[in-house]
This record gives structure tokens, sequence and C-alpha cells, in this order.
């Protein structure tokens, strides 16, 4: 298994510059009062309540300082302390205080669930002049850290509510990152300059694949025609590619009566990310905000024998969650999405084997996409944490069935605790996408509270009733954060058989264009997607535009191919295939598409 990044050097290097960032922070606004600063995926951040905004002259001076710090051979040394002392040490700090409270007190969430157990001693971590509230781990001094290896000005701050809550105060977030060389520095500054131009928000608009609106609502997209057909064609192969893989399809409504939920234990778990109960005759319905329960109540319907399982529901479900206005950001992360989601319904004794199955089937569909750079995470949950459902038992047996597979698969995979669902645990597949950041894309889970919880049963071959255990598995995820991330992988550039638009014909004059429109019915009836740029443009400037849209072929046609029965054929990327007989292309064109080959040539 591979190292977590937790465990990893370059964690504790940038745990320890962000303790330097708000040193160097408080030199520079001595007001400021400080909250929090851990380490994140790319980087780290700190939290400060500033008396009045920053500057790029205060984040230039504050970098130059950071970088004095680290050359001065500064050691990072930690000793514990009780709650009072810790009081003491930061009583003019409101946020340390409220962090202090927590740790002696234990913490709970907003359900009123322990996640933390009460601690009568904290540890206190040093650099120079700057102390904090800490569990570490840190490097052991401040010169292992590369000056010419960090930056906190290549990202502006942002404004973050404290505790995540925006009814508290917001608080200003000083981004930064860390890494050991130079080098690795450089290469991700390039890659987050990248990643701006890739941004599926503006890939998106450029191609026309979805918009929003402030009347519809935050964070619910719209989808045009060019996006939908790209959706339409994904949800159409994995419908084919589960059918033949033994589900069947169900549809469900996009609400459900508020006791659904709570006997699933989804409200109030998560009823903070939920909308509010809808009042229809009486009775209290919520805006769907899993599948799962419902199709439950589809298994439920009728008594199944043990002959009846595996059953298999697969479903293209929407769902819809109350994010906050400042977390929503393009299609990964909306209040309206869609989950290919499935339930597999399983005795114990088919448990292993269909899990498998399912992971399977998940490898296939990330190679067939060609997203081959995937890694597997064992999510389980955290025994200091109450916020979890179900005997210890069940939770023990769902675990070691997940471990299990993945080595009977030779599957690397990491465990990490916290990182269950609350009802049981899964194998989440965290894909890394062309810029080399990291997605959490389809995900399994094995429960066995749902089943106890809705009293399923199925009758075994001896007539007793047992009770069946449930997979929950989503290849996509959400539809809308996966096609943002397959936008921001491909650049737009997506495999022709997803491209909304397989080929653009360019007649090259107006006399062309009845031959233009023989092409286009050809290619019709071949399943080939395609328009006519009929405009008045230029040929040169018709090129142009079909490249800014990524159309995977462009086929220019004039007099010596109206004569010929040809087109000359372009690629996207400027690469000229010269002319060839139509049937001949056409040829070309459906054998990269039924392949789903990346290539177009």
């Amino acid at each position: 298994m591979s190292e977590r990044y937790e465990d990893s050097r370059l964690y504790r290097i940038r745990h320890s510059t962000a303790h330097i960032l708000a040193e160097a922070m408080l030199e520079r606004i001595p007001e400021a009062k400080i909250a929090i600063g851990p380490p994140i995926e790319d980087g780290f951040y700190y939290d400060f309540d500033l008396p009045r905004p920053l500057t790029e002259e205060d984040l230039q001076w504050i970098e130059n300082r950071m970088k004095a710090i680290m050359r001065e051979n500064h050691p990072y040394t930690v000793r514990d302390v009780t709650p009072d002392e810790a009081r003491a040490y930061f009583k003019d700090q409101p946020y340390k205080l409220e962090l202090i409270d927590d740790l002696q007190n234990g913490r709970v969430d907003d359900n009123g669930n322990r996640i933390a157990e009460p601690a009568d001693r904290m540890t206190f971590w040093t650099q120079d002049t700057f102390t904090d509230l800490c569990r570490g781990p840190h490097v052991e001094n401040t010169n292992q850290i590369n000056p010419d290896a960090i930056s906190i000005t290549y990202k502006m701050p942002a404004g973050a509510y404290w505790r995540g809550d925006e009814k508290r105060q917001q608080l200003t977030r000083v981004y930064g990152t860390a890494f050991e060389t130079p080098e690795d520095l450089k290469d991700y500054l390039f890659r987050l300059e990248e990643a701006k131009r890739r941004d599926h928000r503006l890939v998106g608009e450029r191609l026309g694949l979805f918009t929003f609106s402030q009347i519809v609502g935050k964070g619910l997209p719209l989808w045009k025609p060019a996006g939908a057909t790209l959706r339409d064609t994904l949800e159409r192969w994995l419908r084919d590619v589960q059918i033949d893989n033994g589900y069947e399809p169900v549809v469900t409504p996009h609400i459900g009566n508020i006791e659904l939920y709570k006997t699933s234990g989804h409200y109030p778990y998560y009823k903070d990310s939920q909308y509010a109960p809808i009042d229809v005759d009486d009775e209290q319905f919520l805006l769907k905000p899993m599948n799962c329960p419902h199709h439950i109540m589809i298994y439920k319907s009728e008594m199944r024998s043990y002959r009846d399982l595996p059953v298999r529901y697969a479903e293209f479900g929407t769902v819809y969650r109350y994010e906050q206005s400042g977390e929503l950001h393009g299609l990964t992360r909306v209040r309206g999405f869609t989950v290919d989601d499935a339930h597999l319904f399983v005795t114990p004794e088919q448990l292993l084997e269909e899990f498998k199955d399912v992971v399977r089937l998940i490898q296939y569909v990330f190679n067939t996409l060609g997203l081959t750079d995937f890694r597997a995470r064992v999510g389980i949950r955290d025994p200091q944490s109450d916020k979890y459902v179900g005997e210890d038992a069940a939770w023990e047996q769902a675990t070691a069935a997940i471990i299990q597979a993945c080595q009977d698969m030779d599957l690397p995979h990491t465990v990490e605790e916290g990182e269950a669902a609350f009802y049981g645990p899964k194998l989440d597949f965290i894909f890394r996408d062309a810029l080399k950041r990291n997605w959490q894309l389809g995900t399994v889970q094995v429960d066995y509270n749902l089943p106890a919880r809705f009293e399923l049963e199925y009758v075994a071959a001896d007539g007793s009733r047992q009770r069946p255990i449930m997979i929950h598995r989503a290849p996509f995820g959400s539809l809308e954060r996966f096609v943002g991330i397959l936008i921001e992988h491909f650049d737009g550039a997506f495999p022709a058989w997803l491209s909304p638009v397989q080929a653009l014909l360019i007649p090259i004059t107006d006399r062309h264009v009845p031959y233009a429109e023989e092409v286009a019915a050809k290619l019709k009836a071949a399943g080939i997607r395609s328009e006519i740029d009929d405009s008045k443009n230029r040929m040169q400037a018709k090129i142009a535009a079909a490249r800014e849209r990524s159309i995977p072929w462009l086929l220019v046609m004039g007099d010596r191919d109206q004569a010929a029965g040809a087109v000359s054929v372009r690629l996207r990327t400027d690469e000229d295939l010269g002319q060839m007989p139509l049937d001949d292309f056409i040829a070309l064109a459906q054998r990269v598409i039924n392949d789903k080959a990346i290539e177009l040539g």
C-alpha cells in the first residue's frame, strides 16, 4: 500500500510552513487574530481575522519574511499543556480559545454526535517567536524547508467563514504551497496556470455545453444541446454496459416522504445539506437527497427467494443537496445532480464475488474513457466518532469483505479512517487527471445497516427468512461533476465517440454546399454526428473556428473532392490526412468511434 499524504514528508513541510506564515502575518499585522492553518492537498492555508484587507505589498512582504525565517534555522519544539495553560497563553486569541474549549469538552458535530473525546492535555508547537495550538506533525527545523520552493503569492486570499458556518465571522484565508524542490514548485505553478485555462466553466461556455440562470437558481445547471448530447452519450453507453452485466433499470421520483429518509438515517444526519421539508396534505416531503431508500422500497415491494438474488437495480437518479452559495463551483459542486446509482441486494455467499464484479466494471469504465491513472482508497469509520450507525460486527464484516476483495484482485489501496459512509465502509477510486490533480470518482460501499433498518428479507434455501446485504455503487458519481472533470482533463478535446459534433463539413464555396449536404446525410446514416459550416467566412476562418470547438474531424470539400466523391480530412490537431474517398473516411471514423479510441487517426 502506498504512503498516505498525511504520513509524508511533504505534509510535514506544508504544515510547518503554515506556522511560518502565521508568524510572518503577526509581524506584519500584530492586531491579527489567528484561527487555523492545516495542510491541504496541494499546499496549506491559514485563516486570519484581520483589521484591514491585505494588499499585494503585504503578501510579498510576508512571503519574503517567511523565506528569511526558514533560513534562520529555528527548531520546531513541542510541549504538553493543560487547557488552563493554553487559555492563559491565547487569552487575546478568541478563535484559539474556542478550539481549546472544544478539545477539552470533546467535539460534537451539528447533529450532536461526538466526533472527538474530551482531552485534559493538548500540545503547543513552537518555532522562533511563534507558538500554535497544534497536534503536528512538523519538520525538525525551519532549514528543512526550501525557501525557493514555497509561495503564498501565487493565489489571492479568499473569504472563509469560521468553522464553515455562514452565520459566523468571515475570515481571510491566505493560501500557500510548498514543495521539496524549486523544480516541483515551478511544475505546480505551471499546472495551476494550465488549470485556469482549462477551467470547465470557461471551456464549457466556449463549447456551448451548459449554462446557469439566476432565475432558475444557483447550482442548477441547464444543459445546452451540445452538452446534452455529451451527457446522453455517456448515459446510453453506461446503461448498455450495466445491462450486459446483469443490472435492471428502475426509475424513482424526485421527492419522497420524510419518514423514508428518517428510516434510512439520511435525515436528520445530513439535514443541514438538504432542502427544507415540503408540506403536502399534512405530510412532509423532501427533495430526494439519495436514491438508495427508493431502490430499497422497490426491493421490498415483493418477497424474494435466494434464487432471485443477486438483485441489481440501476438508475440515473437526480438528487438535490443544499450546498452553501460560497461552495458552488460550476458543474463540480452543484445543488441538483444526477448519480449513476446502482444497488445490489446479495446473500452473504455472493458478497465477495459481486463486489469484485462491481470493481471490474468500474475499472472497465475508467479504462475505456482513458482515465487510467487512479488508485483505490478503503474508507473505514473513525473509531473515535459517534456519527456512524449500526453494530460493530456488521462494520467488521463489511470492512473485511472490501479488504479481502482488494487483496484477491491485487488492487493497490490505502486504508483511511473517517472516509466511510455513515452506514458502511466503502472503496473509492481516486483519479489523477492530466494536471496531476486528484478527484474522487467511482465508489463502492458494503452496507449491512440499511437492510436492517428497513427489515429487508429473502427466503433462504432452508425456508428461513434471512437479511440481504446491500452494495451501493456509482462509477461516475455525480454525472455533472464527472463531465466537469472530463472537460478539464481533455481540455474540451473529447474522444471522438463523446464529441457532440464529430465531423465539421467545410464547403469551400457556396456551390459546394449541396455536396456537403449529401455527405452529411451519409454520415448521419453511418451514425456520425456532423454539421455543415455554410457561413460566408473564408475556409481558414472556418477551420480555426472548428478547432476552437475541438471538433475531431474537419472535412474540407471543393471541386476535386466533389468530382472524386471524396473529402479532404484534417484533424483538430492540425494534422492533414489529405484527400480520401468518403467511404474510407466513414470506415475510419466508425472504427475510432466504435473502439472508443482516444486517438483520431
